[in-house]
């Protein structure tokens, strides 16, 4: 799916356990039920680093809250009664400057994953995840990581582990688009790398990494870099 990058915030210091220095994460919970959007709300005003900015109660709602709050992330349910939650993040990550997306949910099935996946989410978490976890996640995305379960990661190994042979093809050709040095660094999220992993294998600066992405985006029309393990793996590459 094509859709508008928005640059990748700094680096945190130290293990990257906080926000942007001096600028809590700001977070924005959807979901219908007001009982998880108060835990949530909890477990994460509990971190001076990142500030619950503002709720909704339904993927309707998302378009007007974000311009309203602007958050850097956004919480989001998948069963919502008007429009769902992966209907909600391919409408918002369309969009110019779109905030990061993280899928909470207490569904795990593969069509959900890749769904939410390639709508542009940059996480899928399931609602039993611990807070600590959860709070990790809402750090690690607002950096421009991306942040997967383990059972999220295993069915989307299987899934593609073997795609059918037209998309492998289609996939391919597309990554033809970079030069060799873009490829290592898709190569390198096709694996689930972050920055400074990539940065220590390739032997380059984590700004030079973050170049690479930034620009291998534009030329795949992707808007981060989950969707581009996706077509890594669509590729046959890992």
């Amino acid at each position: 799916m094509s859709g508008t990058t928005r640059p990748e915030r700094p680096e945190p210091l130290g293990d990257g356990a906080g926000g942007p220095v001096g600028e809590p994460v700001r977070v924005l919970i959807v979901d219908d039920d007001a009982l998880v959007r108060a835990g949530l709300t909890m477990i994460l005003s509990a971190a001076g680093d990142v500030a619950v900015v503002g709720e909704a109660s339904d993927g309707a709602e998302v378009p007007g809250a974000v311009a309203a709050h602007r958050p850097d992330v956004v919480l989001m349910d998948i069963r919502m009664p008007r429009v769902d939650g992966l209907a909600a993040t391919e409408t918002l990550r369309r969009r110019a400057g779109a905030p990061e997306v993280i899928v909470l949910t207490t569904f795990d099935a593969d069509e959900y994953v890749l769904r939410a996946l390639r709508a542009g989410a940059s996480g899928f978490l399931l609602k039993d995840t611990p807070p600590a976890e959860i709070l990790r996640a809402v750090r690690r995305v607002a950096q421009g990581e991306a942040m997967l379960s383990p059972t999220v990661t295993r069915q989307l190994i299987a899934h593609v582990a073997a795609p059918a042979q037209p998309s492998q093809v289609r996939a391919a050709q597309r990554l033809d688009r970079l030069s060799e040095r873009e490829r290592d660094v898709a190569l390198a999220l096709g694996q689930g790398q972050s920055n400074a992993e990539i940065s220590a294998g390739l032997h380059m600066s984590v700004a030079t990494v973050k170049a690479h992405v930034s620009r291998l985006l534009i030329k795949l029309e992707l808007n981060n870099r989950v969707q581009v393990a996706l077509l890594v793996h669509d590729a046959g590459l890992v």
